[in-house]
């Protein structure tokens, strides 16, 4: 039984896409081979990445404010962490409106930038995308401004639904749609949307195991408001503790499951798409190929598979970050530290053994007087570049085996 009558029809995403033909990107449908080996499925990428702003969100954004020009003379105001930010600033930009955007006080800086570089007023109030929400709509109910909600508002999902309406021209036959799910505005577009062009074809979310909103709104029979780990996500655009009223009984009608991928997945994910296909995708996009590839759903053989690769703008030092876990994840990347007699030599020796074995040095520091460590000893940390686990068990035999004392980090 849904929670509330759905009040948004496929004709709502026909109109959306409509208007917005000239106004956004058509974005590529790709496939790739590696993934569809790996999978043993014909995978293939929907590139929101290579929207303008940077996501899907400008979609939403912009059929929100055209739809509604006679009423933004005097502006609109949006809440978000980033994407739905500059999504927003471009829409009203494009309509020479101006737009105020409520931003949480630990927005990255960079999405920050990008928000005002589009011409944005930015002010950062609130410590959840709940709160940033919460004063947004207040201050639009004081200045008579429209506010214009990330997710949870039937004009925006019809705007989000148009991504699932250019899938199924592009693959008629597509099988199954993995989407990345915050608020759930993105993923109950598309399932509208695919659902009734191919009833047949699966709708999946992913969500981050830290913050499984949609999947506990699923489970209760309505939305609910879920406790975030402190440790937060590298998905932190799907970090949303609540899924929207108005995307949920969408989900609870269209959508086939959600399942949940952890922090080194979605990492991982990250990298491959980066390596394999030159994809910068952030953590959110890159969810719906942790699940894939991670086992969190099960694929037939054979099937056309979609993964909704929804935005890559991930700032340049989370992205170091995240780069550094997926290399520890796929095992091409080893921390170790050993102890060292303080003598000339000693290093040179360790790192003969390492070139031996074709491991390379990508860190290494010294650490002198030490807590624990012997005076006449030096504690060194090392980062090494590898070729998989197996290559770093041959290095951890080869150490034992020349008697150095090393600890894995």
């Amino acid at each position: 039984m849904c929670y509330y009558d759905i009040m948004i029809e496929f004709s709502d995403v026909l109109q959306a896409a409509n208007l917005l033909k000239d106004r956004v990107i058509r974005t590529p449908l790709v496939y790739s081979p590696t993934f569809s080996r790996l999978a043993n499925a014909e995978v293939y990428l929907k590139l929101e990445s290579l929207q303008m702003g940077g996501s899907f969100k400008v979609r939403g954004a912009t059929y929100k404010l055209q739809s509604n020009l006679e009423k933004i003379h005097s502006g609109v105001i949006a809440a978000s962490v980033g994407n739905h930010a500059q999504g927003v600033a471009l829409a009203a930009c494009a309509a020479g409106v101006p737009a105020t955007i409520i931003m949480p006080v630990w927005a990255s800086i960079s999405k920050q930038e990008a928000t005002r570089a589009y011409g944005a007023e930015v002010r950062l109030m609130g410590k959840s995308l709940v709160e940033s929400i919460d004063i947004g709509r207040r201050m639009a109910q004081e200045t008579n401004r429209i506010f214009i909600h990330p997710y949870d508002d039937e004009e925006v999902i019809a705007g989000q639904g148009t991504v699932g309406l250019e899938i199924l021209e592009d693959l008629p036959d597509a099988d199954l749609i993995i989407v990345p799910v915050g608020g759930g505005g993105l993923i109950a577009g598309i399932a509208l949307a695919a659902k009734a062009i191919r009833p047949e074809a699966r709708v999946v979310g992913v969500q981050a195991a830290s913050c499984p909103s949609a999947r506990k709104a699923l489970e209760l029979g309505r939305p609910a408001e879920v406790q975030a780990e402190e440790r937060g996500s590298i998905a932190d655009a799907i970090m949303v503790t609540q899924v929207g009223e108005a995307p949920f009984p969408l989900l609870q009608k269209l959508v086939d499951d959600i399942v949940l991928v952890d922090e080194d997945q979605i990492a991982s994910a990250v990298l491959k798409l980066l390596e394999r296909k030159r994809i910068l995708a952030e953590g959110a996009a890159a969810a719906p190929l942790a699940a894939l590839l991670g086992g969190s759903l099960q694929v037939a053989e054979g099937s056309r598979v979609v993964l909704v690769v929804s935005g890559g703008n991930v700032d340049s030092l989370l992205l170091e970050r995240i780069i550094s876990a997926g290399l520890l994840k796929e095992g091409r990347m080893m921390r170790f530290s050993v102890c060292l007699k303080d003598a000339p030599g000693s290093l040179a020796g360790l790192l003969e053994l390492l070139a031996r074995h074709e491991a390379n040095v990508v860190h290494i520091h010294h650490a002198r007087n030490e807590s624990g460590v012997a005076i006449n000893y030096t504690r060194v940390d090392l980062e090494l570049e590898t070729r998989g686990f197996e290559h770093i068990k041959e290095i951890e035999r080869a150490m034992e085996g020349a008697g150095y004392r090393f600890m894995r980090r």
